[in-house]
Protein backbone atom coordinates (compact mmCIF):
# COMPACT_ATOMS: atom_id res chain seq x y z
CA UNK A 1 0.00 0.00 0.00
CA UNK A 2 2.84 2.43 0.82
CA UNK A 3 4.30 1.84 -2.66
CA UNK A 4 1.02 2.96 -4.22
CA UNK A 5 0.99 6.17 -2.15
CA UNK A 6 4.59 6.99 -3.09
CA UNK A 7 3.91 6.33 -6.79
CA UNK A 8 0.79 8.51 -6.61
CA UNK A 9 2.76 11.47 -5.21
CA UNK A 10 5.55 11.02 -7.76
CA UNK A 11 2.94 10.97 -10.54
CA UNK A 12 1.38 14.23 -9.26
CA UNK A 13 4.79 15.94 -9.08
CA UNK A 14 5.62 14.85 -12.64
CA UNK A 15 2.28 16.21 -13.91
CA UNK A 16 2.95 19.63 -12.37
CA UNK A 17 6.50 19.63 -13.76
CA UNK A 18 5.28 18.84 -17.28
CA UNK A 19 2.55 21.49 -17.06
CA UNK A 20 5.08 24.11 -15.93
CA UNK A 21 7.54 23.16 -18.66
CA UNK A 22 4.90 23.46 -21.37
CA UNK A 23 3.88 26.92 -20.14
CA UNK A 24 7.53 27.98 -19.90
CA UNK A 25 8.39 26.98 -23.47
CA UNK A 26 5.25 28.69 -24.76
CA UNK A 27 6.51 31.88 -23.10
CA UNK A 28 3.71 31.91 -20.53
CA UNK A 29 5.54 30.68 -17.45
CA UNK A 30 8.01 32.28 -15.06
CA UNK A 31 11.05 33.93 -16.58
CA UNK A 32 14.24 32.00 -17.19
CA UNK A 33 16.31 31.92 -14.05
CA UNK A 34 13.28 32.18 -11.79
CA UNK A 35 11.73 35.25 -10.27
CA UNK A 36 9.17 37.48 -11.83
CA UNK A 37 9.23 39.06 -15.27
CA UNK A 38 10.05 42.72 -15.43
CA UNK A 39 9.08 44.24 -18.73
CA UNK A 40 11.78 46.45 -20.16
CA UNK A 41 10.94 50.12 -20.29
CA UNK A 42 9.53 51.57 -23.50
CA UNK A 43 12.22 53.36 -25.49
CA UNK A 44 11.68 55.94 -28.24
CA UNK A 45 14.13 57.09 -30.86
CA UNK A 46 15.47 60.64 -30.65
CA UNK A 47 15.19 61.29 -34.39
CA UNK A 48 13.15 60.04 -37.33
CA UNK A 49 13.36 56.35 -38.19
CA UNK A 50 15.96 55.77 -40.90
CA UNK A 51 15.37 52.05 -41.27
CA UNK A 52 14.42 48.73 -39.74
CA UNK A 53 16.17 45.37 -39.45
CA UNK A 54 14.51 42.03 -38.74
CA UNK A 55 16.80 39.59 -36.97
CA UNK A 56 16.18 35.88 -36.29
CA UNK A 57 17.44 34.96 -32.80
CA UNK A 58 17.79 31.51 -31.24
CA UNK A 59 17.86 30.60 -27.57
CA UNK A 60 14.79 32.56 -26.46
CA UNK A 61 12.29 30.42 -24.53
CA UNK A 62 10.02 32.82 -22.70
CA UNK A 63 9.01 36.44 -22.28
CA UNK A 64 11.93 36.92 -19.88
CA UNK A 65 14.32 35.95 -22.67
CA UNK A 66 12.58 38.35 -25.05
CA UNK A 67 12.88 41.13 -22.46
CA UNK A 68 16.61 40.39 -22.10
CA UNK A 69 17.13 40.70 -25.86
CA UNK A 70 15.10 43.93 -26.01
CA UNK A 71 17.10 45.41 -23.15
CA UNK A 72 20.41 44.44 -24.76
CA UNK A 73 19.58 45.89 -28.18
CA UNK A 74 17.92 48.98 -26.68
CA UNK A 75 21.26 49.74 -25.00
CA UNK A 76 22.69 50.49 -28.45
CA UNK A 77 22.42 54.27 -29.00
CA UNK A 78 19.88 55.02 -31.73
CA UNK A 79 18.22 51.57 -31.72
CA UNK A 80 14.82 50.42 -30.51
CA UNK A 81 13.99 46.72 -30.39
CA UNK A 82 10.71 44.81 -30.18
CA UNK A 83 10.89 41.01 -29.92
CA UNK A 84 8.34 38.54 -31.29
CA UNK A 85 8.94 35.47 -29.11
CA UNK A 86 6.59 33.25 -31.17
CA UNK A 87 8.58 33.83 -34.39
CA UNK A 88 11.97 34.16 -32.63
CA UNK A 89 12.59 37.49 -34.34
CA UNK A 90 13.52 41.00 -33.27
CA UNK A 91 12.42 44.10 -35.13
CA UNK A 92 15.06 46.81 -34.71
CA UNK A 93 14.29 50.39 -35.75
CA UNK A 94 17.12 52.91 -35.84
CA UNK A 95 17.65 56.64 -36.28
CA UNK A 96 21.36 56.44 -37.17
CA UNK A 97 23.62 53.95 -38.88
CA UNK A 98 24.05 50.80 -36.82
CA UNK A 99 26.42 48.04 -37.90
CA UNK A 100 25.29 44.41 -37.86
CA UNK A 101 28.27 43.66 -35.63
CA UNK A 102 26.85 45.96 -32.92
CA UNK A 103 23.55 44.08 -32.95
CA UNK A 104 25.33 40.72 -33.03
CA UNK A 105 27.51 41.70 -30.07
CA UNK A 106 24.58 43.00 -27.98
CA UNK A 107 22.51 39.85 -28.56
CA UNK A 108 25.49 37.55 -27.94
CA UNK A 109 26.40 39.34 -24.71
CA UNK A 110 22.81 38.81 -23.53
CA UNK A 111 23.30 35.06 -24.03
CA UNK A 112 21.46 34.47 -27.30
CA UNK A 113 22.50 33.79 -30.89
CA UNK A 114 21.79 35.81 -34.02
CA UNK A 115 20.81 33.26 -36.67
CA UNK A 116 20.23 35.63 -39.57
CA UNK A 117 19.52 39.19 -40.60
CA UNK A 118 16.28 38.84 -42.56
CA UNK A 119 15.81 42.44 -43.60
Amino acid sequence: MIDFIILFFVFIVILFAIKGSIKHFKGEGPCCGGGSCSKSSFKKLDGPVLGERIVRISGMHCQGCADNVEKAVNSIPGAVCRVDIKNATASISYDRTIEETEIYKAVSNAGYKVEAFLK
